[in-house]
């Protein structure tokens, strides 16, 4: 029970002030007169003004409510570096001790910073305590515990922004001291063009005092397809690396710096910088041979795209065509050969030869000239063939035969059939999925693709190379191969302008030419043999793109230097494509490796947040939450003991517990306070008068005749 004397009054305020200072007054002059009676009148008067300020006894039913401790526990990705989980949970083991032992107090745990799609960049510590006291009224927070390692990106600049009264406590995990190194971007590009090079700006830093002198630090630069590149720097200063953009799509460099002794961890230790290559201008150089009704198909599909610059050529007149007709009245363009073909034939993305044959309008050199372009300058050369390639002016009967993957039989079939996708098409990003097309795994030997048909096809041996598509007879229609350091393209059939046309139906003639030009042109996300990785959260999705039957594991490697091997299942059978997702504990940046047949295939992802604010300082501080811990009354502890126990694993000092009223200082040394905030619950009110109606009444004529008596006589 509680007593207490509330006023209910029975006049407006203003009124009963006024009638009090008058009776004061009027007492006053009593007094000074010495009248008889003064005292009595004066009784009179207050118990009067008593029963207009209508005294209540007020009697309370009341329940304790217990005192809220707050504990935050930092699950940023810096606090899971060097030992700080285990830490962090022998700290929170600690605490249930100690809080088991007071009396009346409530805890509430919140999990703080934990790496998410939706979390905002840096450590938001408070961020997580503001939502957590939603549902906890102010009055009853006896104070706040973070448990962190001191790096916290939202710290408020005042105590009164809080929005209660209580200490706020860090108890910092980590060490005094610690050392790290880290790389900074400074400036990186977004994207570059193909066949240039951006400038990526970076420097060392360096957090806390290095165990031994400063020496310079080496840095290893990876470029794709490229040995490793050594940069000898200093600490803190501006260094400029060179990103070449090679293709298309995601470029990557990564930068590593070599690990020092005694640094608190090597996650922050590499980067990499992921930039889009974009083509200023695909330049193809198309070479048509006699005009026919399919000329037009991949004149306008190349015009269609605006990345791409057309040549074309048509050759109207070719030498043996002899009418008479003087040079100079013809308004036909000279064949530029040696200028195309010599001078300027490594400016171009591709080279098409749309039903050409050689009759003299080419010499031998320039034909050397092209097949040195594919093998050793990375070019790239399709030819669309007809009833060209099986006569005797057949392309591949030129030097530049010798990179041609399949040689003509001297056959021409000519009869309906439907072109179809391979076994080894199914796999390939070319011909992989084509609209309407029917998968070689699944269908019967008589099903047939939905799409329109092709009447002629040149007979060919195929020779090396993958064939993606066969038509009549299931003879090779089209072949694709790499050579030297470039690619070549075979289509056996000229009648491609049928499916543009809709001739029976149609067919996917835009899919199907513009992924196979793409792919000459080295497009990324064309490439046969590809590994890419994504993520999601903390989810690690990897897959894997081949020819092959079967691929090997995937070696992951994690932020933190640790790796692990993942197995890739297969999607289906013989669909040429492998995945696998992985749980990962630590967000950070991930690189898989797994071998291919030309060479390493390497991918990145990052995983959880893209946060590079959160591994930019990791080594463990007081100085951040320090001033608002000072402004509420609280302390900063660091709980890592550096006693004769230290190296017990964990090994840890938590100050003891108190309970306080009304202390200001809420912290000292070895201990730390907790406000009793003595908040209560009123069950039930009792109210009683004290001075109103006949007891109030008969008090005040009582007096009013005592003083009369008194005056009278």
């Amino acid at each position: 029970m509680n007593w207490s004397i509330d006023f209910a009054p029975l006049l407006p305020g203003p009124i009963l002030w006024a009638l009090v200072a008058a009776a004061v007054v009027l007492v006053a002059v009593l007094l000074l007169r010495r009248s008889r009676g003064a005292w009595l009148r004066l009784a009179a008067l207050a118990a009067m003004l008593a029963a207009l300020f209508n005294p209540t006894l007020r009697e309370e039913e009341r329940e304790s409510l217990a005192n809220v401790a707050i504990v935050v526990l930092d699950e940023s990705t810096s606090q899971q570096l060097a030992g700080r989980p285990e830490q962090t949970a022998a700290i929170k083991a600690d605490l249930e001790t100690k809080f088991a032992k007071i009396k009346n107090l409530q805890i509430k745990w919140v999990s703080g910073a934990r790496p998410s799609d939706t979390a905002a960049a840096g450590t938001n510590l408070f961020a997580d305590l503001n939502a957590a006291l939603t549902d906890t009224a102010p009055d009853r927070i006896a104070g706040v515990l973070f448990v962190t390692d001191g790096q916290v990106h939202d710290v408020p600049k005042s105590a009164q922004s809080l929005g209660f009264n209580a200490p706020i406590h860090t108890l910092l995990t980590g060490a005094k001291g610690e050392f790290d190194r880290r790389i900074e971007i400074i400036e990186a590009p977004k994207y570059g063009l193909v066949g240039e090079d951006r400038v990526v700006q970076l420097a060392v830093r360096e957090t806390g005092k290095a165990p031994a002198q400063s020496a310079p630090v080496t840095l290893k630069v990876r470029r794709e397809g490229k040995p490793d590149e050594i940069i000898r720097t200093e600490i803190g200063r501006t260094n400029k690396v060179a990103m070449a953009f090679p293709h298309t799509g995601t470029n990557i460099v990564e930068i590593e710096l070599d690990p020092t002794p005694g640094e608190l961890t090597p996650a922050n230790n590499r980067v990499v910088v992921a930039a889009e290559g974009v083509r200023e201008n695909l330049r193809v150089l198309l070479v048509s041979g006699e005009p026919h009704a399919g000329e037009r198909t991949w004149r306008n599909l190349l015009k269609s795209d605006a990345a791409v610059d057309l040549v074309h050529f048509t050759i109207l007149r070719p030498p043996e065509k002899q009418d008479g007709t003087p040079i100079n009245e013809l308004s036909l363009i000279a064949f530029p050969t040696r200028e195309l073909f010599v001078d300027k034939i490594n400016d171009f993305d591709l080279i098409i030869f749309d039903r050409y044959q050689h009759k003299g309008i080419l010499q031998l050199l320039y034909y050397e000239n092209i097949a040195r372009y594919v093998e050793r300058h990375g070019g790239a050369v399709l030819i669309a063939a007809g009833d060209d390639y099986a006569g005797n002016f057949s392309i591949f009967k030129t030097p530049l035969g010798s990179v041609l993957p399949a040689s003509p039989t001297g056959r021409v079939i000519e009869t309906p059939f439907r072109a179809k996708i391979t076994a080894e098409g199914a796999k390939h990003p070319v011909t992989m999925r084509l609209p309407g097309s029917i998968s070689p795994q699944l269908a019967d030997a008589s099903a047939e693709p939905t799409w329109g048909r092709w009447f002629r096809q040149a007979e060919v041996r195929a020779e090396h190379g993958t064939v993606v598509m066969s038509g009549a007879e299931d003879k090779p229609l089209l072949i694709l191969d790499r050579k030297g350091a470039g690619r070549i393209a075979l289509l056996t059939s000229d009648h491609a302008w049928l499916w543009a046309r809709g001739f029976d139906g149609g067919g996917p003639h835009t899919d199907l030419l513009r992924r196979l030009s793409h792919w000459l042109m080295k497009e990324p996300d064309l490439e046969e043999e590809r590994l890419i990785a994504t993520s999601k959260g903390l989810k690690l999705s990897l897959e894997r793109r081949s020819m092959l039957d079967n691929v090997g594991t995937v070696k992951l490697l994690g932020p933190g230097g640790e790796t692990s091997e993942v197995k890739l299942e297969p999607t289906a059978a013989n669909s040429g494509a492998w995945r696998a997702t992985v749980d990962v504990k630590i967000p950070g940046l991930y690189k898989a490796e797994t071998a291919g047949p030309r060479t390493t295939l390497t991918a990145v992802a990052n995983a959880g947040v893209e946060d590079p604010r959160e591994m930019s300082e990791v080594t463990a501080t007081e100085d951040k939450l320090k001033p608002i811990a000072d402004a509420t009354g609280g302390g900063v502890f660091w709980t890592k003991s550096t006693g004769l126990l230290a190296s017990a694993a964990p090994s840890i000092d938590v100050p003891r517990i108190s309970m306080m009223s009304n202390a200001k200082v809420m912290a000292g040394s070895g201990w730390l306070g907790l406000r009793d905030r003595e908040a209560y619950l009123t069950r039930g009110v009792k109210l009683t008068p004290m001075f109103t109606g006949l007891a109030a009444l008969s008090a005040l004529l009582a007096l009013i005749a005592l003083a009369w008596w008194r005056e009278g006589r």
